[in-house]
């Protein structure tokens, strides 16, 4: 090959490569990869204090919330600021009695909790100040069925008395098996609030901090498994901007009290700007709620990295849940 040729080929790849790298560039500016899928990777956060339902007949800093969809600015303002002292458990451990929390007194002998050094939790409601996460139905309230909240009170009941005659008989996140926030769907809760988006044509993987939960999903259109899955089973595809992930066949209960294996569940991520992805979750089992309910949340950009979670309570502690109240002798309660 001549000399000439040769510099010919060189110059035409680096044009191609400037070509390409611009492509790239611009996509990502625009807000999508080089595909021209959206891009919704990235690190996020979605703690806020908006709570998922709304509260209704409350005491304390949340019966500001009760019966209203959002609030002003002052009132916002007024709620956040008494919502992190009354959560405050650095207070709380110190008080005879803790406001809320099951723990015993010192004066009786208990501990206390957690101190405040281990909370990641919400400081502050959604950009809009609404008063639940709740959108549909409008009175901000997941529609269960009386059968469940029946069988709440009883559970409750029971666990509130130390009652375990075995693993069952304790939640999926007391076994470890399951974050309380990671879903899905995942809902802003105590710590562990981070969640990590990757992308390839082909899929995206949602990597929760919580328990590291990873679900990696198709978007190859291909159709739903069969084998039932603590995360259930779930599937992606593009509409317009908005990615739409649909959940089904989950083993038991998802994360959310009142759900059956019988839940489908359809998740939305939406870029709306550089920093912020929305997050949409719609929930339909008519076994447990008497219709579907929607809620809507933000993920906001955060820095990493991602830490491990060892939950050691299920590791270690599970045995001595079960041997304590085996030896208490305490009885089940209700049905």
């Amino acid at each position: 090959m001549s000399r000439r040729c040769a510099r010919r080929l060189m110059l035409v790849a680096c044009v191609v490569l400037v070509a390409t790298q611009a492509t790239a560039q611009d996509a990502a500016q625009a807000g999508h990869r080089p595909n021209g899928d959206p891009d919704i990777q990235g690190l996020f956060t979605f703690r806020t204090l908006t709570p998922l339902q709304r509260p209704v007949n409350d005491a304390g800093a949340t019966a500001l919330l009760a019966n209203r969809e959002t609030l002003t600015e002052e009132e916002a303002a007024e709620f956040e600021a008494s919502r992190r002292k009354e959560l405050n458990r650095d207070t709380q451990n110190l008080e005879v009695h803790a406001p809320g929390v099951r723990y015993q007194s010192r004066a009786e002998g208990g501990v206390g909790g957690y101190n405040e050094f281990w909370y990641e939790r919400g400081i502050e409601l959604t950009r809009d100040k609404r008063t639940s996460l709740i959108v549909e139905p409008p009175n901000g309230r997941i529609p269960y069925r009386e059968e469940y909240q029946a069988m709440a009170r009883a559970r409750g009941a029971n666990l509130g008395s130390g009652f375990a005659d075995s693993y069952t008989d304790r939640s999926l996140s007391d076994r470890c098996l399951m974050g309380f926030n990671a879903g899905p769907p995942m809902v802003s809760s105590a710590y562990n609030n981070n969640v990590l988006i990757v992308q390839t044509p082909d899929h995206v993987v949602i990597l929760n901090e919580m328990v590291h939960n990873a679900r990696i999903i198709p978007l190859d259109g291909r159709a739903h498994g069969t084998l039932p899955q603590y995360s259930g089973d779930s599937r992606g595809r593009w509409d317009g901007d908005t990615l739409v992930v649909e959940t089904r066949h989950f083993l038991r209960e998802t994360s959310l009290g009142g759900s059956s294996p019988e839940t489908v569940l359809v998740e939305r991520f939406r870029r709306v700007d550089p920093d912020t992805v929305m997050y949409e979750f719609t929930v339909e089992d008519p076994g447990g709620f008497t219709a579907p309910w929607t809620a809507l949340m933000p993920f906001r950009r955060t820095e990493g990295p991602m830490f491990e979670y060892a939950c050691h309570e299920g590791n270690i502690g599970l045995a001595g849940i079960l041997a304590g109240a085996r030896n208490l002798g305490t009885q089940r309660v209700g049905p």
